[in-house]
């Protein structure tokens, strides 16, 4: 600890003489020692210093008051006066200043040299210096050991936590990845946000609860925790490719049922559980980010695995059944997408077991997220995607023969036959209805119905050319870029 005016006084060979009437800052830490014989030091003084001076301009009882004022109001620790040289004691004025003040008086003697205790004061800084180094130098170990010991991040922040003095919360994609007070919320008032570089945009920040003790050992943890969650990020990503390449294969049904259960419990998903899959499609743009998000809470046990077939982008969850309310995590789900900005609907897959059940979850899944909203929970016995989970059945073939001839006509014509259809068969085949949705003349919407009949071959009035059209339009809806 650095010197102090009390610690001065006790130097016996110093033979230094308190003639203040001041107590309390007599254990104020010294700065540095000035030496000054200005009449107004103030300029050149920053706070903290023992002011040493002879008084050589302070001959009057005014400039001696004067000379006090200024030194209080530069917020030095106190006066040394130096008799013998133009007084042979420290003038009474200026000691009466400096009692109503509050500012030290300290006699030094002719003998003592003001060098002696610049030396003193400098050699205990010295030491302070030092010893600060020494503690901040084996703190560096001690974080260093906890990472790289197998302990990770929460092994860091624990010793970092008792370092500081204080609570510390982690966050990333704005949830919450560690917390000495778990669940606690954090604010710009009780905390200090600490911003961490990781070279992605991942809001990332370490909060420390206020007041803590920081000797630079902040500035050094930045670092490590820097680097460890941008090699978290990497892990993720990583991570949940290799997943997807296992669910892409078991969605397709190219496995064997031992193979795909050996697969599957090689990424710990337990394929006798009921699982089930959440899943969120992503533009190019929003897919990064997508990709390597932390997940909530919530889903902290789950397997995320990432998907991408062309332009589509997909981000599939596997949620096991003891992780409670599909709706509810789907939700948890849609809160942490909003946090980084990310707008998508998610959708539920219903909980079956085995790599057939987990291939159909996907399809369910996938086909409640075109529904739009912002959870979409799966509609029990879909045809579409029972017939879309079967890869023996050619389902985008098919839509495309039925399709094609539409979606050709309206890119020549400008026509809008795709979307008459998709709105007579949500209107379950109600002329009028159509009519009124898109303001059409009801002539207007038989001659578009007679049109889309001879272009498909299918008639939209029959039962079972009804069923193959909006089959075909289902598929054409899940087989769409983020749709």
């Amino acid at each position: 600890m650095a010197i102090s005016l009390a610690d001065l006084l006790s130097t016996p060979h110093l033979n230094l003489r308190n003639l203040g009437s001041t107590r309390s800052t007599l254990t104020t830490p010294i700065d540095w020692v000035a030496v000054t014989e200005l009449e107004n030091p103030q300029p050149f003084l920053s706070g903290g210093e023992l002011v040493l001076t002879i008084g050589a301009r302070q001959l009057t009882a005014d400039a001696q008051r004067s000379f006090v004022r200024q030194i209080r109001r530069a917020g030095a620790v106190g006066i040394g006066f130096g008799v013998g040289f133009g007084h042979d004691e420290v003038p009474a004025a200026l000691v009466a200043e400096a009692n109503r003040w509050s500012v030290p008086v300290i006699e030094v003697p002719y003998g003592t040299p003001f060098i002696a205790i610049g030396k003193l004061v400098a050699d205990s800084r010295s030491a302070d210096h030092y010893a600060k180094l020494e503690r901040l130098l084996s703190q560096h170990q001690v974080l260093a050991r906890a990472l790289l010991s197998g302990g990770g991040l929460p092994s860091l922040l624990r010793k970092l936590a008792g370092m500081v003095s204080t609570d510390l919360v982690l966050t990333q994609f704005g949830t919450e990845l560690f917390s000495t007070v778990p669940g606690t919320a954090v604010d710009d008032d009780g905390w200090l946000p600490v911003a961490l570089a990781t070279g992605k945009r991942d809001a990332s920040t370490l909060w420390l609860r206020r007041p803590y003790v920081d000797d630079g050992i902040v500035d050094y943890a930045k670092g490590l925790i820097s680097v460890e969650l941008n090699n978290l990020i990497q892990r993720r990503r990583t991570a949940r490719q290799i997943a997807g390449q296992v669910l892409s294969d078991v969605v397709r049904g190219s496995l064997e049922a031992p193979v795909a259960a050996a697969r599957l419990q090689g990424l710990q998903i337990d394929p006798g559980a009921k699982n089930q899959i959440l899943l969120v499609q992503a533009t190019a743009a929003t897919f990064t980010t997508l990709s390597t998000m932390a997940l909530p809470t919530e889903l902290e046990s789950a397997v995320a695995a990432v998907v991408s077939t062309g332009d589509v982008h997909e981000l599939a969850v596997v949620v096991p059944p003891q992780l409670g309310d599909p709706g509810a995590l789907g939700r948890a789900l849609a809160r942490q997408m909003a946090q980084v900005g990310i707008v998508g609907s998610v959708g539920v897959g219903g909980a079956y077991t085995q790599a057939n059940g987990l291939r159909w979850s996907y399809f369910e899944a996938r086909e409640a997220a075109s529904r739009g909203q912002e959870v979409n929970l799966p509609e029990r016995l879909s045809l579409t995607s029972l017939l879309l989970a079967s890869e023996d059945v050619p389902m985008a073939d098919m839509a495309e023969e039925a399709l094609g001839p539409l979606v050709a006509f309206d890119a020549a014509h400008s026509a809008e036959l795709v979307n008459t259809l998709e709105v007579y068969l949500r209107l379950n085949g109600s002329v009028a209805g159509v009519a009124d949705a898109l303001t059409l003349h009801r002539n207007t919407v038989r001659y578009r119905l007679t049109q889309i009949a001879e272009l498909t071959g299918y008639d939209p009035a029959l039962t079972a050319d009804r069923v193959q059209l909006w089959l075909a339009l289902a598929v054409r809806r899940l087989s769409r870029p983020g749709g």
